[in-house]
């Protein structure tokens, strides 16, 4: 139980220090005259965010759930996402933010992983919300953030794709990718 406390832990104070950063950036973009959209589902996303570490600690403990026999195989897929994760915010650098915040005409970001997908960030999220439950036995968990996680992207990514076109030029510079896979052939191949 240990390790899965320590674990969790490092995993909120991760978060925090998210937060900490996003605000920070949000008010640097503010100041260079960002606007801020989806400001209503914004609180959706921190609620459940926030309960998937609730129900997460409830199911552990509540149903005595043990080590996946493939926690080491979650545990290598936790760990590439977290790279991808550090790839993807320090490629945006100021311009990361966990809510949708676009400066006017800023040339959009096609550096990292963004040359290859629209969003890795949500799909390293998405990542995190089926394998670190899995890594402990917590399938409710897994099933039901997994299935919350897509209902609530299908709102947010609309949102900041409607967001990046009206104000800069998105589809001209980032068009090109799809939001979660790399495209395996280039539009030239056969």
């Amino acid at each position: 139980m240990i390790p899965f406390f320590i674990f969790i832990s490092v995993l909120i104070l991760q978060r925090l220090l998210e937060l900490v950063i996003a605000r920070r950036n949000e008010k640097w973009m503010k100041e260079q005259g960002a606007i801020e959209f989806g400001i209503k589902h914004y609180q959706f996303i921190v609620l459940m965010h926030s309960m998937f570490f609730v129900v997460l600690l409830f199911e552990k403990i509540t149903f005595s759930r043990e080590f996946s026999a493939f926690w080491p195989l979650f545990a290598a897929v936790f760990v590439c996402a977290q790279l991808i994760r550090v790839w993807a915010l320090s490629s945006l650098g100021r311009y990361w933010n966990t809510k949708i915040i676009v400066i006017p005409n800023v040339e959009v970001v096609r550096r990292g992983p963004y040359r290859f997908i629209k969003h890795p960030n949500y799909l390293v999220v998405s990542i995190e919300l089926l394998v670190v439950p899995l890594m402990f036995g917590a399938y409710i968990t897994a099933c039901l953030f997994t299935i919350l996680n897509i209902l609530m992207l299908s709102i947010r990514i609309p949102a900041e794709e409607k967001a990046l076109r009206e104000l800069t030029e998105y589809e001209g510079s980032i068009g090109d990718c799809n939001r979660f896979l790399p495209k395996l052939l280039n539009k030239y191949d056969n």
